[in-house]
């Protein structure tokens, strides 16, 4: 296997509670908690999980959309740099030694021209086209900003660039000198794509993109997800609660829970045989359309646990029917199932 596109290693971001009078620092709210995460190159990995658990916070880190509290994020790097690095910040050297050895190749510290070079390389589709094209700026303008913003393309070229870029998602010249309110949902997602990929991206983080959208609309923007991925050889991270959109774009899908992976395996594997019990609980809703088919549902119990004092040990534990002393006093690992299966369980063999 080539080295992966996206190597995660413990990556955590908290947000910082406040209260008093003086506002002091008095908890966290842990969002994404020790994540590790290989995104392979070409490949799309769903992300999955209820509201709330840290999905959408996990692929705003990753680009550095928000700072991460810690762990190290490396992209486009080769295994043997990566674990150099590793070994680097293992080691007892002096932190300045070891902050240079990751400006280069960690995302979460780099900064200026590295940076800003990196933007380039990775972008978003967010989950509202609604809100995330400017109201107030034409189509040729929206689409444009990011090749200006880079200093891609000369003055003169910007318009023949955005045609270019339009044609691709199935937009046309007609479209140049017109707002946002103008289009329909459908046509708005599609210009929040060419937009992403104004500046050639290689990685792009798909954050719902289409649950905001008519189900015969969503069709249409989930195929040309697929086209574009294959044309332009993109790398995508789903970020999505849709479990049956996971299983027609994805090749491997994660599930999150309360800000950490909890199972991560190839798709087929996934929806065949699911092996933690909050994945069981998650496919059971799927509904079936077929009365006369029948399917045990997974209700569980509880509500999800706050996130600023989650469950000791397994996070998913108060609501587990499965759940043993060990569940409540270690915390589990991803540990390999076999084929590339990975779950977070210490009963997974008896369930």
């Amino acid at each position: 296997m080539s080295d992966p596109l996206l190597d995660i290693r413990q990556l955590v971001k908290y947000y910082p509670v406040t209260g008093g009078v003086f506002r002091r620092h008095i908890a966290d709210v842990k969002a994404v908690d020790g994540v590790d995460l290989k995104i392979e190159r070409g490949e799309c990995l769903g992300l999955v999980g209820e509201s709330g658990c840290g999905k959408t916070t996990l692929g705003k880190t990753i680009l550095r959309l928000h700072d991460a509290t810690s762990g190290r994020v490396y992209f486009s790097q080769t295994a043997s740099r990566v674990e150099e690095v590793e070994k680097l910040l293992a080691s007892g050297r002096p932190e300045e030694r070891r902050k240079a050895a990751r400006r280069d190749v960690d995302v979460t510290v780099m900064k200026g021209r590295r940076l800003r070079e990196l933007r380039r390389k990775m972008q978003i589709v967010f989950q509202d086209p609604s809100n995330s094209l400017n109201p107030r700026m034409l189509i040729r303008d929206i689409v444009a900003e990011p090749l200006v913003a880079q200093r891609m393309v000369k003055g003169s070229e910007i318009e023949g660039r955005v045609l270019e870029l339009l044609s691709v998602v199935g937009m046309g010249a007609g479209h140049l000198k017109r707002y946002p309110h103008e289009f329909s949902g459908g046509q708005r997602q599609r210009i929040a794509i060419a937009r992403a990929l104004a500046t050639s991206p290689e990685f792009v983080l798909m954050d719902e993109p289409t649950s905001a959208l008519d189900v015969s609309v969503q069709a249409q923007i989930l195929n040309l997800l697929k086209r574009l991925q294959r044309d332009f050889k993109l790398t995508y991270l789903f970020v999505t609660h849709h479990l049956l959109v996971v299983k027609y774009t994805s090749d491997r899908i994660a599930v999150m829970y309360l800000g950490k992976v909890v199972e991560l395996a190839p798709t087929p594997d996934m929806f065949r045989q699911p092996l933690h019990p909050y994945t069981k609980a998650l496919l059971s809703a799927i509904p079936i359309p077929d009365p006369e088919t029948g399917r045990e549902r997974i209700i569980l119990t509880g509500d999800v646990p706050n996130p600023v004092d989650p469950p000791r040990a397994c996070r998913f534990h108060p609501r587990c029917r499965y759940a043993k002393d060990i569940c409540r006093e270690v915390e589990p690992r991803l540990e390999d199932a076999g084929q590339g299966h990975m779950v977070a369980c210490h009963r997974w063999r008896e369930i």
